[in-house]
């Protein structure tokens, strides 16, 4: 169901990009790195979090972790990621294969700033084993995302 779902969201969205399924698994970012041939900061990791009463998706550099201090600053209150128990119940998708596409119901979507560091980065596609490429400002467009600044330095921490 969730890969249809983001199969059906490509199709109607953006019918040049395509939806790769491997034999392996893409649930972790090194074993999305390895199956897709880039390096882990290339992986668009989404990381499903409450903040105050609000569900909202943020899609990372995979190498990227996130800064409590900012997230605070930029959502106005403190955020906790969600129990791997309601994930898929928001979101559609399984564990490993969330991302901001074909979602189960509206959702805020947000991109943070790390991943402009890159021209192509692959965000899962609703499922283990399935991911997509696509440029971070059109991640961002196809979703109505915002840009945030709420990772830490992935050089620095």
């Amino acid at each position: 169901m969730s890969l249809d779902s983001v199969r059906a969201f490509f199709a109607e969205h953006a019918p040049d990009i395509a939806v790769t399924v491997k034999e392996e698994s893409t649930a972790t970012v090194a074993e999305a790195a390895a199956a897709l041939g880039v390096t882990p900061a290339e992986i668009a990791k989404t990381l499903s979090i409450q903040a105050g009463d609000d569900v909202v998706l943020i899609v990372t550099r995979g190498d990227a972790r996130l800064d409590n201090k900012k997230a605070k600053a930029t959502f106005g209150s403190k955020v906790k990621m969600l129990g791997l128990d309601v994930v898929e119940e928001i979101t559609g998708h399984p564990v490993g294969g969330v991302c901001p596409f074909g979602l189960a119901r509206p959702l805020r979507v947000c991109c943070d700033v790390s991943l402009k560091a890159f021209t192509q980065v692959y965000p899962a596609a609703g499922a283990v084993n399935a991911a997509v490429c696509l440029s971070p400002e059109r991640m961002a467009a196809l979703t109505g995302a915002d840009w945030v600044d709420v990772c830490k330095d992935p050089e620095g921490d």
